[in-house]
């Protein structure tokens, strides 16, 4: 049985005010409750000594500002005004371990109807302890029925609540048939994400990677991967991917803010390569975590202190 994270902390940041954990509540009425409208980010935070470093934080917040956008959600904080309102609820959490924030935008009461024209919108954010997302050295994953939904029905570029009844369909479907997680393919059948990760394959020595065409998250973590493999003389291709080259794929992982580098060890029960994790993928892995962990100064513009 997947164990269940404990997700709590002192305050919670509401509309400009932190206010107690407990208190941090909305009506049973707000749109985004009944229709998924709301606009989220997963961001990591990460000790370092004595300090904590959030991890793109600009770029998250900006994504953020972004989902808002496509969904016509008013945003009335600046990308500034929430990246500094993020380190305030982190440092008044007092975290000093890994960590994850949690923003979200979300409309709220205003009527009991679709269209949310003149609805209040909140917004909130959460930071409290988070270790791993996607448990153990690597991953079993399943080749989910369900596919990934498409710009043609609704906006694989923003991270929007209410899209994510899709991946949950997937994710369940996986848990409950003995797997972690799931591999969604596009409406060509070509290989999109995972439930809540993008995804690289190693084949001869480069990283492929499905391109924004095939209704993917444009990842933060997968342009940090982007920029580290191109660092470490790693061509990467962006490029549709069939179904069959997960399984002929020399090594696959999946990458993501929750998810970080987690090597997928077999795919609809085939081992990938020798089924443990490969060399390229271990070399990116290594690299990544230098990069949060701030060892490697090249990327200091990409971390953001708390204290």
């Amino acid at each position: 049985m997947h164990k269940l994270p404990n997700v709590t902390a002192d305050f919670v940041w509401m509309d400009g005010e932190l206010v107690p954990w407990k208190d941090a509540k909305v009506h049973i009425l707000t749109h985004a409750m009944h229709y998924g409208t709301s606009a989220f980010e997963g961001i990591r935070v990460y000790p370092v000594g004595d300090q904590m470093y959030v991890f793109r934080l600009q770029e998250h917040m900006k994504r953020l500002s972004d989902s808002c956008k496509i969904y016509g959600i008013d945003l009335k904080y600046s990308v500034e005004e929430m990246c500094r309102s993020a380190v305030e609820t982190v440092r008044k959490n007092k975290l000093h371990s890994r960590s994850y924030i949690r923003p979200i935008v979300y409309v709220g009461f205003g009527g009991i109807g679709i269209n949310f024209t003149g609805f209040p919108v909140g917004v909130s954010i959460l930071a409290f302890p988070f270790e791993k997302y996607l448990h153990g050295e690597g991953v079993n994953v399943i080749v989910s029925s369900w596919r990934r939904m498409n710009d043609q029905t609704s906006t694989s570029l923003g991270k929007i609540g209410g899209q994510y009844t899709n991946s949950v369909l997937a994710k369940v479907e996986s848990v409950r048939n003995g797997y972690d997680e799931a591999i969604m393919l596009d409406q060509n059948g070509h290989v999109s994400e995972g439930t809540g990760e993008n995804i690289f394959l190693v084949r001869n020595g480069r990283l492929i990677t499905p391109p924004l065409s095939s209704s993917i998250l444009e990842g933060i973590t997968r342009d940090s991967i982007f920029k580290i493999a191109s660092n470490l003389g790693i061509q990467v291709i962006e490029r549709a991917i069939p179904r069959s080259e997960l399984y002929i794929a020399d090594e696959v992982f999946f990458s993501g803010t929750a998810a970080e580098v987690t090597p997928i060890f077999t795919i609809d029960k085939k081992k990938v390569g020798d089924g443990d994790i490969g060399p390229l993928t271990s070399k990116i892995k290594e690299a990544f975590m230098k990069v949060v962990s701030g060892d490697d100064q090249r990327y200091s513009s990409w971390l953001t202190p708390v204290y």
